[in-house]
């Protein structure tokens, strides 16, 4: 059964006229010409950081690497040298990529020309999407299957030479020393691995910024990479203890702790630490207890430090530049942490769902893309939560909101805290009013650095219940945009929707969009479809469903928040202030192990080679805190003035926050100027609705060949929030409806873009 409103109008097409909207901006000349040299310059350096470690086991590159280590490490530089080697491209990557995202500034849109042909993305183009390591795009698959060139490679090499010391070794009645040699190829692989751990987990680094990677698909590569690391080691470890089996030591060996060789019980426990956090991050055991996996991977403190101990400090240093990178981002991330910021307004919404406004700096920017980590201590004083950002920054300057689907434990205590609050605090429809006693430590914001969704004409987007939130804030952010005459590339868009009951349809259809732009119909093509899974017809009278909205009828209008905004700490943030958090913090590391070598270890005659790997390991963590804890000093109080400054210039003024608020007095006329589709008791087909999106564009002429393949159609999936399968089908079961499965999106692969 289905709804239908307005005309059937085909959409993405390009039958509107432009009516004078400017969709792009051109970018000067010079700028362009200055980013494609620091683009070429940053891919050069990283290509042939890339090769360097890809032949690094061969016999020449080798003794390359070690003659250069040895001549630094002899002299007042100290491990700065092998730091330089090993991990110097990264931070030389880094330093340009502040150059590069300063000189872009804000994100400009350059119209993108059709291509003639069909085209395939590598970016985007998903080429597995049932296997191992899930969605795998055809980029992705290009560098996984690199990686596991260069492990052949290296093991083969490796094996060579472990080969050609066989003779020597069996004339000596010492063949068991080979499991050694071969543990030690093991490590030494591992450790190359390792270098890599760190970074997609810094989830302000610049170096995701540069390459646009969200932190939330970042992660993906360093379970790829622990997975990897930890296999690696734990060869590494069992190729020794064989040994030491063999020689009948095991015991000794394990607590041996040698000075001024490798330390063994250092690494027992290193290795100790490491399974423990590989075990409990396995997705059987992950997925039944997060909580588990959660803190148990805090144990990467001490895999670090007894890893340190272990290898020394000149092995260390290989893997020094990444984690340094993620340290300054941990750093920085414990400081916005801190700070606890002020809940402007909290809803508890008739669909299940909590809404809150959170207030936030002029100057810390984000997109409808972003997404934030919420702590609230009245609740937990540990748990962490992540929620995507429902809000356009174009909705006001000093907040952002947020909705959160009451399913768990914390977001049922956090509905309890809401509605338990004073009389005083709360109206008549449960909902929370402004300077309410609620308070919340808030982390980001995080995600895309450039706003995907503004940058192509036709844009479909499909959710499953409260995925719906980041989809909000797109179309109010285009909404915006086109009211305002700013770079938009938008013209057509379809939201697909899936959801349980109807009660969840007014966190779409609550927004008001002729409010936000009238007759926003003539320059935008909407149509919204709605599919109600679990009940067989509508609950209500057809058209009554707003009595499921929110029932308040007047905008809330709250003074500028002052001291309790979000902290502007962040390496998402000011470009400016987190890159020279990066440089100053990277000079303060040279000079620290500079200083260090000079009137310590020399001066003392320090030899001990766990000693001195424990060194480097402090070294870093002072200057994180002492070089990187004065760059933060001084940004904070920047931003502290710049807040009074705007406090100053917006005294008497006031915002009203629109966004997500509806009147009952609210008309049809935004829901007559769009295609609106109900329809329940049934699942999308979304092979069906793409195929026929796919006919639409060519008949309305926005390409010429036919193949969807070259469509600009941004295609977004959320999977949030799924409950358990066990209470699913109890559900389904006492509701006496039938699962019906949704088609794997990831099948339909000639769409143009896929997250």
């Amino acid at each position: 059964m289905s709804t239908e409103y307005a005309t059937d109008e085909p959409l993405l097409s390009s039958s509107k006229q432009d009516n004078g909207f400017n969709y792009v901006t051109k970018t000067r000349f010079l700028v362009k010409f200055t980013r494609w040299v620091l683009k070429f310059a940053m891919c050069s350096i990283f290509f042939a950081w890339i090769t360097f470690l890809f032949l690094l086991p061969s016999q020449s590159v080798s003794d390359f690497s070690e003659k250069f280590v040895d001549s630094t490490s002899g002299s007042v530089f100290w491990v700065s040298g092998s730091i330089f080697l090993y991990g110097g491209p990264l931070f030389i990557i880094a330093f340009l990529a502040i150059l590069y995202l300063r000189i872009s500034g804000e994100q400009e849109f350059e119209e993108k020309k059709k291509p003639k042909h069909a085209t395939l993305r590598l970016w985007t183009f998903p080429v597995i999407v049932d296997g191992p390591f899930g969605v795998v795009t055809a980029a992705e698959l290009i560098v996984i299957l690199l990686v596991v060139v260069y492990i052949i490679c290296a093991l083969s090499v490796y094996a060579i030479q472990n080969y050609n010391l066989i003779p020597y070794y069996e004339s000596q009645g010492k063949s068991h020393v080979m499991l050694k040699h071969t543990g030690l190829r093991f490590g030494s692989i591992g450790l190359i691995c390792l270098m890599f751990m760190f970074l997609p987990v810094s989830r302000g680094s610049i170096l995701l910024r540069l390459t646009n990677i969200p932190f939330e698909h970042a992660t993906r590569y360093h379970v790829w990479l622990g997975h990897l690391t930890m296999t690696l080691f734990t060869l590494h470890g069992s190729c020794y203890f064989i040994s030491w089996i063999l020689e009948n030591r095991v015991l000794h060996q394990v607590i041996d702790w040698k000075n001024n060789k490798i330390a063994n019980l250092p690494g027992v426990i290193s290795l100790s630490a490491g399974l423990l956090m590989w075990v409990t991050s396995l997705p059987q055991v992950r997925r039944l207890k997060f909580e588990l996996f959660f803190y148990t991977h805090q144990l990467y403190v001490v895999f670090v430090v007894f890893m340190a101990m272990h290898v020394g400090d000149i092995l260390f240093s290989m893997i020094a530049g990444g984690l340094f990178l993620y340290m300054l981002d941990r750093f920085l991330r414990f400081f916005q942490s801190r700070k606890s910021v002020e809940i402007l307004s909290a809803k508890c919404l008739p669909s299940g769902t909590v809404e809150l406004v959170i207030s936030k700096p002029q100057d810390l920017k984000y997109n409808a893309l972003s997404w934030v980590f919420v702590q609230v201590r009245e609740l937990s004083w540990l748990q962490w939560h992540p929620f995507s950002v429902s809000s356009s920054p174009l909705d006001g300057n000093n907040h952002l909101s947020i909705l959160i689907k009451v399913l768990g434990n914390w977001t049922n205590k956090l509905k309890s805290h809401i509605l338990s609050l004073p009389e005083d605090q709360t109206d008549l429809h449960g909902l929370i009013q402004p300077n309410l006693k609620l308070k919340a430590y808030v982390e980001g914001p995080y995600g895309h650095e450039s706003p995907y969704h503004l940058m192509y004409e036709n844009l479909i987007l499909v959710a499953g219940g409260i995925g719906i939130s980041p989809f909000v804030a797109i179309l109010s952010d285009i909404l915006h945009r086109i009211k305002e005459c700013k770079p938009c590339m938008p013209r057509n868009v379809l939201i697909i929707w899936a959801v349980k009951t109807s009660e969840e349809l007014p966190l779409l259809h609550s927004l008001d969009l002729e409010s936000l732009f009238p007759n926003f119909h003539t320059k935008l093509n909407l149509e919204i479809q709605s599919y109600i899974t679990q009940e067989s017809e509508p609950p209500l009278e057809e058209g009554n469903e707003e009595k499921y909205a929110i029932a308040n009828a007047t905008p809330f209008v709250y003074s500028t928040p002052s001291q309790c905004g979000m902290s502007g700490l962040v390496g998402t943030g000011n470009i400016i202030w987190s890159g020279t958090y990066v440089v100053v913090s990277t000079i303060g590391l040279v000079v620290s192990l500079t200083l260090l070598n000079v009137f310590y270890i020399n001066t003392y005659d320090v030899t001990y080679r766990w000693y001195k790997g424990l060194l480097v390991l402090i070294c870093m963590i002072i200057s994180v805190i002492v070089f990187g804890g004065l760059v933060i000093g001084l940004w904070h109080l920047s931003d502290t003035k710049t807040s009074k400054k705007e406090k100053s210039w917006d005294k008497n003024q006031t915002e009203e926050i629109q966004h997500n608020k509806s009147t009952t007095s609210c008309k049809h006329s935004s829901e007559e100027s769009f295609v609106k589709t109900t329809k329940y008791g049934q699942r999308p087909d979304l092979k069906e609705i793409f195929g026929r999106m796919c006919v639409r564009i060519l008949e309305g002429g926005a390409i010429i060949q036919s193949s969807i393949s070259t469509a600009t159609v941004l295609i977004w999936v959320y999977h949030l929030y799924q409950q358990k399968k066990k209470l699913s089908q109890v559900k389904r079961r006492q509701n006496g409806i039938k699962r019906q499965r949704l088609p794997n999106i990831e099948n339909f692969k000639s769409s143009g873009w896929f997250f």
